[in-house]
């Protein structure tokens, strides 16, 4: 279901919208935007992230937000806010005919044209740090309380995840069995396929789910070749659940070239995870690593995963 954008008001004051014309290049838009001494008017958060928009809502403050990325899918009612299209193309007319009183966004968001328009706009921006580690999501979660002032939410949040990583951590220590190989790989179709190398979400999720990341020669990821898939020799191979659909479900990937020469390949190990519950490390990190621990111990136990 496409979402729609709300048609712009057309109060806008002269100085904003020369602003904006001067800004975008582009014919001049009619835009209400927040007016500089916000009082008591309510708060109009865009999220772009989906990691971000998950917090917001566990926070317990989605009436705040009033617009979100192609990102932001989950939890389901996040659906059904305007969308201001993919985080790292966004446009500056998109975002502001939202009318935000504050826009947070995560490192990849950009162009970064476009948040500099946003701020000299006077909406205020605030890029939080990916920090793909847990440390970084309880982060986010304690400067986003304060962000959208849930101060009090944001500690009991902190300390609910706190727990339920700790007991996932314990789980995940506890397995007796060699670490799983394991190679990840981004699809977003047949011809379009990236293999996740250091320092990346894949990685760390993995490292943290007991599992060890076959590729280790580079950091992000490049291509994959047939040819790096055998000499990888992964146990499993992971996919996100849009790339595993893209491939054709189970069968479709292990016609991947070269994965039969593979142990993933000859025990029909592919595993998948949806893209933001798995890579996004948002407050959902520590069932996702629980889950993904739980999927690989039953895959390397020889059951379909």
């Amino acid at each position: 279901m496409s979402r729609r954008l709300p048609s712009p008001c057309p109060n806008t004051s002269p100085t904003r919208r020369r602003l904006l014309q001067c800004l975008s290049g582009a014919p001049l838009l009619a835009l209400t935007l927040a007016p500089t001494a916000r009082g008591s008017s309510p708060a109009r958060v865009v999220c772009v992230g989906g990691a971000l928009t998950e917090t917001v809502y566990a926070l317990g403050a989605q009436a705040q937000l009033v617009g979100v990325d192609t990102t932001s899918n989950f939890p389901t009612a996040a659906r059904q806010l305007p969308s201001v299209g993919y985080a790292r193309q966004l446009s500056s007319e998109g975002l502001l005919a939202l009318a935000p009183t504050r826009v947070l966004a995560t490192e990849d968001a950009g162009p970064p044209a476009v948040l500099r328009q946003l701020e000299q706009a006077g909406v205020p921006l605030t890029v939080l740090p990916a920090n793909k580690r847990f440390e970084g999501v309880v982060q986010r979660v304690q400067r986003m309380g304060e962000l959208l002032g849930r101060r009090e939410a944001a500690q009991a949040l902190a300390q609910q995840l706190s727990t339920q990583w700790q007991a996932t951590r314990a789980r995940v220590a506890g397995r007796s069995a060699p670490a799983p190989r394991v190679l990840f790989v981004m699809s977003h179709g047949p011809s379009q396929m990236m293999v996740s190398g250091r320092a990346t979400s894949a990685d760390a999720v993995l490292a943290y789910a007991g599992a060890r990341n076959v590729v280790q020669g580079f950091e992000g990821y490049k291509p994959l070749t047939p040819e790096a898939l055998i000499a990888a020799q992964p146990d499993v191979l992971l996919l996100t659940e849009q790339g595993y659909q893209a491939m054709g479900g189970h069968d479709g990937a292990l016609q991947l070239p070269g994965l039969a020469q593979t142990p993933a390949g000859r025990h029909g190990r592919v595993l998948a995870m949806e893209t933001m519950y798995l890579l996004g490390f948002g407050p959902r990190l520590p069932a996702a690593v629980a889950e993904l621990d739980a999927r690989l111990h039953s895959a390397m136990q020889g059951q379909r995963p």
